[in-house]
């Protein structure tokens, strides 16, 4: 601990601190979520988006682009990465929604298309502070951007009409706009992708890969935490007073998404180990399985439902319980590090001796 950064050392106090005064700041100052919300990127509030890409940029300049082949070959990860991400996961949420809110078709509704939005962004910062292997989770996020384009719009209509009509359940008609969806992954994937990739290409032919890692990514490190504090009090200050003011219904929502976040981080950690890939694989095929991308789920209700609409804040609450809860699964990761890989090559010196 003592060679943690102050930054590092104390990361869920400024978590909590950021939650904290994003609400102050949504409840305190007026006008504030109409002014966040004048420029938006994607359907996206443009210092979120700005949040969002300061965040990822120095995780995705930390990846080794030459070592990708390393992941792309093994089958196992990608087979389990897509049945979790694309068949796991959506039919999990869909059942939990239906479960715990059947009396809330429009909250219902909103977690459904949570959980059809498989994490491009947010995953990036759980993975790299679990010490997940940060060449695996590009390759994933990359996979899942695909993916994310080309199954979205069907797993909607699946789960919004097919599946409850096959059920005996009450449907909702919904179009989802694909330009939404590609803006989405073009924006928060392809732009902090892209600077990443040139960082480190410029940076390792400038003055090699030792001195890349050992100078240039440890002046750039912090950024990636500090946009993860600035995007949180953004968000909350631009929902702040819509979670104040309907704290029940905030406590409805979070139910079924607190299942959500366990079951499939726990469920993908364990499969990840029975299939022996090692703790840095095992943690990043659960946090990209347990996150989502909330940036397409929000831009997705608002835009087919409406800012004021109860899937809207379905797609908000979504994040702010998301945020806190992967934080506490980033300790829960090492801790199984520690106990449950003691020959894992790939777990680092500074954790396995970390009390």
């Amino acid at each position: 601990m003592q060679r943690l950064s102050t930054l590092d050392r104390f990361l869920p106090v400024w978590i909590i601190a950021a939650m904290a005064a994003g609400l102050l700041l949504g409840r305190l100052v007026p006008g504030l979520d109409d002014a966040l919300d004048a420029v938006e990127v994607g359907d996206v509030s443009l210092p979120i988006a700005i949040g969002l890409l300061l965040m990822m940029y120095p995780v995705l300049a930390k990846v080794r682009y030459t070592e990708l082949d390393r992941v792309t070959g093994d089958r196992k990860l990608l087979g389990a990465s897509l049945v979790l991400n694309w068949l796991v996961g959506p039919a999990l949420m869909f059942a939990l929604a239906w479960l715990l809110l059947p009396d809330l078709p429009e909250y219902r509704t909103g977690l459904i298309i949570v959980g059809l939005a498989r994490c491009i962004a947010m995953v990036l910062i759980w993975n790299d502070l679990s010490c997940g292997d940060r060449e695996a989770a590009a390759v994933l996020v990359a996979l899942n951007s695909v993916f994310q384009i080309l199954a979205f719009a069907a797993l909607g209509w699946f789960y919004l009409q097919v599946l409850p009509g096959w059920l005996g359940l009450s449907t909702t008609s919904a179009e989802f706009s694909v330009w939404a969806i590609v803006v989405s992954v073009l924006v928060f994937l392809g732009i902090p992708l892209l600077a990443g990739f040139l960082t480190r290409t410029i940076g390792e032919r400038a003055r090699g890969r030792e001195h890349y890692e050992s100078r240039v990514l440890p002046r750039i490190g912090p950024i990636a935490l500090y946009g993860l504090l600035f995007t949180i009090v953004m968000l909350f200050a631009l929902q702040g007073d819509a979670i104040t003011s309907n704290p029940w219904d905030v406590a409805r929502i979070a139910m079924p998404l607190l299942a959500y976040f366990s079951l499939m981080f726990g469920g993908s950690f364990l499969l990840g180990m029975r299939l022996g890939l090692g703790y840095a694989k095992t943690a990043t095929l659960a946090f990209t399985a347990a996150g989502n991308n909330f940036e397409l789920a929000i831009a997705v209700a608002i835009g087919t439902f409406g800012v004021t609409s109860g899937q809207a804040l379905a797609g908000v609450v979504g994040p702010l319980i998301e945020v806190p809860v992967l934080v506490g699964l980033v300790y829960v990761s090492l801790w199984a590090a520690r106990r449950w890989f003691p020959g894992d090559r790939t777990v680092p010196d500074a954790v396995r001796s970390a009390r």
